[in-house]
């Protein structure tokens, strides 16, 4: 089985590990538009340091393209642990990353996420290009 058979997916209205594209669904040709990519948009999802996410991952795959292109990789990496114990720390990062991409032509973005206790999760969109 390869990787990308391990990823898992579902709606996220309903399930807190699959990630959220928010952006346009058209964009101008060469401009920059912003996309935030979130996990618990409907039903949160933990950030302890016994259950959180540890990263998202970006890409772009455009239409008729053999290649997908890596837009960024984005880790969390405070979630409350400390030498007093889990969950006493200073500092929590957010499962949410927010980033600038310009795109040529039409294509699908793909989110992944990785959850410290549930695994692999993905999502795609669309996106149209004028």
């Amino acid at each position: 089985m390869g990787i990308g058979e391990r990823y898992q997916t579902d709606n996220w209205r309903t399930e807190k590990h699959v990630p959220v594209i928010d952006c346009p669904d058209t964009v101008n040709a060469d401009e920059m538009f912003e996309v935030n990519v979130t996990l618990g948009k409907e039903v949160a999802h933990p950030n302890t340091t016994e259950h959180h996410i540890a990263w998202i991952s970006l890409y772009y795959h455009p239409d008729g393209s053999k290649f997908t292109y890596d837009l960024g990789h984005f880790e969390f990496n405070a979630h409350g642990a400390a030498v007093a114990g889990p969950n006493e720390g200073p500092a929590y990062t957010h499962h949410g990353v927010s980033t600038w991409v310009k795109l040529s032509q039409p294509g699908t973005l793909h989110a992944t996420a990785y959850c410290n206790i549930h695994g692999l999760w993905e999502s795609t969109k669309e996106i149209g290009v004028e």
